[in-house]
C-alpha cells in the first residue's frame, strides 16, 4: 500500500472563480527582496511599540522584556507555518487562499473578512494615534483634520502601483529602523556616562531589577502586560498577503520570515531594555510614548520633536500597510465570490482600486472614535484590544490550516525546503498560548470589551456566510472542495 501523493492542490477557490477572466489584468510580482524585507520589518514594528509600550511597561514593569520575547517567539512559528504552506503552492495569493483550500470555502470567507476587519480596526487605531501626535506637534489642531487627511494620503500612495506602495513602505520602515537604532545608541551612551535624570535616577542596567525586581507586580502584572503587547506584533503576517506580488518568493519569503527573531531582539527587547535602564520603569508615563520621553530626558529637544514625527510616520506606515493588505484581501474574496464582483476588478496599473477605496471609507470611523472617547490613549486601547482578538483568530486559522496540511499532504510537507521547526507539536503549543492571551485580555475592563465585541462580528459573519453559501458559485466550490478532500483521504493501492 502506498499513500496518494497529492491531488495537485490548485487553490481551488481562486482558479475556479477566475475561469474566463484570462484577458483581465492580474496582480503583478513587482515587490523585490528589499521591499519584502522592509515590509516584514514594518509589519513587526508598529504603532503598538511606539505608542503602546508605555502602558505595557506600567502594567508589567521590567518583565515586559519577557512578554515581547515570548510573543515574538510564538509568532515566529506562525510565520514559518504560513511560509511553508505558501511556498508549497505558488498559486496561493494569501493565507486566506490556503485556509479555503485546506479547511473548506467557509474558512476562506471567515479568514479573509476577519483579516479585512482587523486591518480596518487597526487603521482606525493608527488614525487615532496620528491625530494624537499631530496635536502634540501642533497644539490646538482640530482632531478631524488629520483624521480626514490621512485616508486621502493613503489612497494616493496606493493607487499608482504595487511598486509605489512597496517604495513608500520601504522608506517608512527605514525611518522606523533609524529611529530605534538612534534611541538604542543614545541610551547606551547615557548608561555608559551614568546619566542622572532630574528626579535623581542614575542610568544603569541595575534599574531593571533594583526597583521591585523584574516582576514588580507579580505574575498578575506579567499577564496583564500581554494585553497591549500582542497588538505591537499585529501585521507581522503582512508578507503573507504580498505573496502573489513578490518576485522570487522561494528566496525572498524565507529571508523575511527567518529574520523575525533578530528583529524582535533588536527592535523590541533592545529598545525597551535601554528605555528602562535610563528611566526607571515606575517613572514612565503610560499615557505617552517612552521613546519620546527618553529623548526629552536626554535634553535632545529637537530629537524629541523628530521622534514625534517618526511615531506619526510609524502610524501612517501601519495604516498604509493595512490599506494595501485589505485591498488585496477583498480582491481575493471577490475573485472567489465572497465579495461583490466590482471589488475583483484591477485597474490598468494592476491595482484593485475599488477594493482600495472601499477599505479607506471605513477609516473615517476614526473621526467618531476620537470625539466619543475620553482620551486618545483610551480610544487606542479599546480599538487595539478588538484588533488583537481578530489577529489572533487569523493566526489561529493559519496554524489550523498547517495542521491539516501536514496530515492531508504529507508528500508536500516532506518535500518542503522551508519546514516549520517542531511542526508536529508547535502548532498546538502556539494555539494554547493564544488561549492564554484571551484569558489575559479578560483581566481588565478596557481590554475585556474586545471579548464582548468580537463575538458580534463572528455572528454577523456567520449570517453572511449562511446566505452566501447558497449561491451556485459557492455550492460548486464546496462540492469541488469535498471531492478533493475525499480523494486525498483515500489511499491508493500500489
Amino acid at each position: 500500500m502506498t499513500e496518494r501523493t497529492i491531488l495537485v492542490p490548485k487553490s481551488t477557490e481562486s482558479e475556479s472563480a477566475t475561469k474566463g477572466q484570462h484577458n483581465e489584468p492580474h496582480l503583478a510580482r513587482a515587490l523585490g527582496n528589499r521591499h519584502i524585507q522592509l515590509l516584514a520589518i514594518g509589519g513587526a514594528i508598529g504603532t503598538g511599540l511606539f505608542m503602546g509600550s508605555g502602558k505595557t511597561i506600567s502594567l508589567a514593569g521590567p518583565s515586559v522584556i519577557f512578554v515581547y520575547m515570548i510573543i515574538g517567539s510564538m509568532l515566529f512559528f506562525v510565520m514559518r507555518a504560513m511560509g511553508e504552506i505558501l511556498l508549497s503552492n505558488l498559486n496561493y495569493k494569501s493565507f486566506s487562499d490556503f485556509a479555503g483550500d485546506l479547511l473548506g470555502p467557509w474558512a476562506s470567507f471567515f479568514t479573509g473578512w476577519s483579516y479585512w476587519f482587523f486591518w480596518v480596526v487597526t487603521g482606525v487605531a493608527d488614525i487615532v494615534a496620528i491625530a494624537g501626535y499631530v496635536d502634540k506637534l501642533a497644539p490646538g489642531t482640530p482632531l478631524w483634520i488629520p483624521a480626514l487627511i490621512t485616508p486621502v494620503v493613503l489612497i494616493l500612495l496606493n493607487l499608482p502601483s504595487v511598486k509605489a506602495f512597496g517604495e513608500a513602505e520601504f522608506w517608512f520602515a527605514i525611518i522606523k529602523v533609524v529611529a530605534i537604532l538612534a534611541l538604542i545608541i543614545t541610551g547606551i551612551v547615557m548608561i555608559a556616562t551614568h546619566f542622572t535624570s532630574p528626579n535623581g535616577a542614575v542610568a544603569s542596567l541595575s534599574n531593571l531589577w533594583n526597583d521591585g525586581g523584574m516582576f514588580p507586580h507579580g505574575m498578575f502584572g506579567f499577564v496583564l502586560g500581554f494585553q497591549i503587547a500582542i497588538f505591537a506584533f499585529a501585521g507581522i503576517e503582512l508578507v503573507g498577503t504580498a505573496a502573489a506580488e513578490t518576485k522570487d518568493p522561494e528566496k525572498n519569503l524565507p529571508r523575511a520570515i527567518n529574520s523575525i527573531p533578530v528583529r524582535v531582539l533588536l527592535f523590541y527587547v533592545g529598545a525597551l531594555v535601554v528605555i528602562m535602564a535610563v528611566n526607571p520603569w515606575h517613572s514612565i508615563d503610560p499615557a505617552s510614548s517612552p521613546f519620546i520621553g527618553m529623548f526629552t530626558l536626554a535634553g535632545l529637544g529637537i530629537a524629541a520633536v523628530v521622534i514625534n514625527l517618526v511615531v506619526l510616520t510609524s502610524a501612517a506606515s501601519s495604516a498604509n500597510s493595512g490599506i494595501y493588505s485589505t485591498s488585496r484581501m477583498v480582491y481575493g474574496l471577490a475573485q472567489d465570490g465572497n465579495a461583490p464582483k466590482a471589488f475583483g476588478k484591477l485597474s490598468s496599473r494592476k491595482v484593485p482600486q475599488n477594493a482600495l477605496l472601499f477599505s479607506c471609507i471605513f477609516l473615517l470611523a476614526g473621526l467618531v472614535l476620537l470625539y466619543a472617547g475620553d482620551s486618545v490613549i483610551g480610544a487606542f486601547t479599546i480599538v487595539t484590544s478588538v484588533a488583537s482578538v481578530l489577529t489572533m483568530f487569523v493566526w489561529s486559522m493559519i496554524l489550523i490550516s498547517y495542521i491539516v496540511f501536514r496530515r492531508r499532504r504529507p508528500a508536500l510537507h516532506a518535500a518542503s525546503k522551508f519546514k516549520m521547526p517542531g511542526s508536529a507539536f508547535m502548532p498546538y503549543v502556539v494555539l494554547a498560548f493564544f488561549g492564554f492571551m484571551l484569558v489575559a485580555l479578560g483581566q481588565a475592563d478596557d481590554t475585556r470589551l474586545a471579548l464582548l465585541v468580537t463575538p458580534v462580528w463572528f455572528l454577523l459573519l456567520g449570517a453572511a456566510w449562511h446566505f452566501n453559501r447558497q449561491t451556485p458559485l459557492q455550492q460548486a466550490r464546496i462540492a469541488e472542495w469535498k471531492a478533493v478532500h475525499d480523494a486525498e483521504a483515500v489511499p491508493v493501492a500500489g
